[in-house]
């Protein structure tokens, strides 16, 4: 597998990063599975997948309204973070992404932009030995509409200093790309784990 870079005049990459650098996804998924199991709350494995972008705890709080539940989000948003570490040692980052950081790195300036907490994303990264190769982290924790709002991609555009046009997003969800678009950018999609094989 390839990815196909759309034409543009692009000086900064803006990668998000789980399901994107890193193939996080499936671990994230079992964090989730374990975690809200000792609630008996319920998450398909495709309604993960389409939620891919959208912050912890606000998976928590949807899912308590869809099923009728009083699950303490803060504390199960924690736990399931806490589950995800525990899985790290398995954690593979994305060859094809991976490879693009590594021939761009020092051209241009990079941003990962993420609906992750900041602790998620800084260790997954210092896992497979990337965290250096980025000059900002937009996280959670750093604005209040996730995606599919733009808020996020715009934070980052503004803290390296490049218009969100000149700004070339990466990213593996429906919600992230709407984000992206949102904000001005162009995207590149990178393809799922069940389109990679």
């Amino acid at each position: 597998m390839k990815l196909e870079l759309p034409a543009g005049d692009f000086r900064a990459y803006l990668f998000d990063c789980d399901g994107t650098i890193v193939d996080s996804m499936p671990l994230h998924y079992l964090a989730w599975k374990q975690a809200l199991g000792e609630y008996g709350c319920p998450f398909d494995e495709q309604l993960f997948y389409s939620w891919g972008g959208k912050p912890t705890n606000v998976i928590v709080s949807t899912l308590n309204e869809m099923h009728g539940l009083h699950m303490p989000v803060e504390q199960v948003a924690h736990h399931k973070e806490e589950l995800y570490f525990e899985l790290l040692s398995t954690l593979k980052p994305i060859p094809e992404v991976v490879e693009i950081i590594e021939a761009e790195h020092g051209r241009i300036p990079f941003a990962v932009v993420s609906g992750g907490r900041r602790s998620s994303v800084t260790r997954s990264l210092n896992t497979i030995g990337l965290l250096d190769k980025f000059n900002t982290i937009v996280s959670a924790d750093d604005y209040l509409h996730g995606k599919p709002a733009p808020d996020c991609f715009l934070i980052a555009a503004e803290r390296l200093g490049i218009p969100p046009a000149n700004c070339l997003v990466f990213e593996d969800t429906g919600i992230g790309i709407e984000a992206a678009t949102a904000a001005g950018m162009a995207h590149v999609r990178v393809p799922a784990p069940w389109e990679r094989n």
